[in-house]
């Protein structure tokens, strides 16, 4: 299942799996999370979404991009249909991959406080809080993970 960087021509699908996974944070935050309100036609225009597919369908997107001293990990998104086949944690380590290749020492990401399944995943994948506010309309936890 290969991981590449998305085309203008995967836009709609990159916005379908988005739509689709976090549909079920609408609910518990009374609104669409950042991740359903972004651009991702100019994300991949800028190169910083990659897609993962399998048998030519895009079943996932990771978008990040390096900062000075980091990577930033802004959004992962797996097709609900595809959840529990390990996608997302694919994804999380692309970014990862990337942020070694670029010399980043670091990868940083925050995720909506009432993303409650989020706040167990990552410190499993090796992240650390790092602090808690409310930004750009959201209540945020931030995480860090230092690479090795």
């Amino acid at each position: 299942m290969p991981i590449r960087p998305a085309t203008a021509a995967d836009v709609p699908r990159i916005e379908a799996i988005v739509a689709e996974a976090y549909a079920l944070y609408v609910p518990r935050i009374g609104k669409p999370p950042a991740p359903m309100l972004a651009d991702y036609a100019a994300h991949v225009a800028a190169g910083q979404v990659h897609v993962l597919e399998e048998a030519g369908a895009i079943l996932g997107a990771v978008v990040f991009w390096p900062e000075p001293d980091h990577l930033y990990l802004d959004m992962v998104a797996v097709d609900p249909a595809a959840k529990g086949r390990g996608f997302g944690r694919r994804l999380v380590t692309h970014a990862e991959a990337e942020a070694r290749r670029l010399g980043r020492p670091e990868v940083r990401l925050n995720t909506n406080a009432r993303m409650t399944e989020n706040l167990t995943l990552y410190p499993r994948l090796g992240y650390h809080e790092t602090a808690r506010r409310h930004h750009e309309g959201y209540d945020r936890v931030f995480f860090a993970k230092p690479l090795t």
